[in-house]
């Protein structure tokens, strides 16, 4: 098996489950465009050390239970699983690679999947045939502990791993709430403008600007008032190799705010 490159998601609501538009079209089409992976380890933006004790986890259920980590929704959503499989001897190869960066995880055996996991991974990989893992991100934790995470991974994309972080590009709530906006509504500039500049410097590989984006980019800390969302990117980079070969696989932009982008490294 060759080389695999690790991805970036944006997973956006978990209605991209069940509603039509450009991103979700994109990830249902995107599995055929991939080798197929023997595991799936994601990095999920929902899965935050930083409210479990400050202590990295990583699922090591053989039948990983799907989470519905969210509320309002329709019952339709709340009744869908995602039955993949669990891989424990994954989880602790996870173990053992953070370990000799000197980077502590715990192995979870009772933690499945929540929708930064399943809600695109039910789109890109339907049949729920592959082991999936996830790791907790730590909000608590600096944009190069993340890349640094990502750089410990890298040895899997040679054991047949898909690495995935899965966040969103832009990612303000409270914004989103407050606008409510139609799904096919235009992004305002302060979203363009931020999402382009990411485009950019990683066009250009500059890495220590596309880690510190939320204070160099125009309308950074409007985009992320919160780390947790961009931080899956961070491990993203880090596992496609030291130099940030990167490739914007998809954009689109979902209630005016939500931007959809897609990368892949390495």
């Amino acid at each position: 098996m060759r080389h695999l490159p690790s991805l970036f998601l944006s997973h956006g609501s978990p209605m991209m489950a069940l509603e039509p538009s450009p991103a979700r079209d994109f990830l249902a089409g995107l599995g055929a465009q991939l080798q197929r992976p023997r595991a799936i380890l994601v990095v999920s933006a929902h899965h935050d050390a930083a409210y479990q004790g400050g202590r990295a986890t990583v699922t090591a259920s053989a039948a990983p239970p799907t989470i519905h980590d969210f509320g309002g929704f329709p019952d339709e959503l709340f009744a869908m699983r995602y039955p993949a499989p669990g891989d424990p001897a994954l989880a602790n190869r996870v173990v053992e690679l953070l370990a000799g960066h000197g980077l502590a995880v715990t192995a979870d055996p009772e933690r499945g999947l929540d929708h930064g996991a399943w809600v695109p991974l039910s789109l890109i990989y339907p049949d729920a045939h592959i082991p999936v893992v996830q790791l907790s991100i730590a909000s608590n934790a600096s944009p190069e502990w993340h890349y640094t995470l990502g750089q410990a991974l890298a040895p899997l994309r040679d054991e047949g791993v898909s690495i995935v972080g899965s966040g969103s590009i832009t990612h303000n709530l409270r914004a989103l709430f407050s606008a409510r906006l139609p799904i096919d509504a235009a992004a305002p500039a302060w979203v363009t403008d931020f999402t382009d500049w990411i485009a950019d410097r990683m066009a250009a590989g500059t890495i220590d600007d596309v880690l510190h984006s939320v204070e160099r980019a125009p309308h950074g800390a409007d985009n992320h008032p919160t780390p947790d969302h961009i931080l899956p990117l961070f491990v993203a980079m880090g596992a496609g190799g030291a130099l940030l070969k990167a490739e914007r696989l998809h954009h689109s932009v979902t209630y005016g705010l939500l931007a959809m982008d897609v990368y892949a490294f390495g």
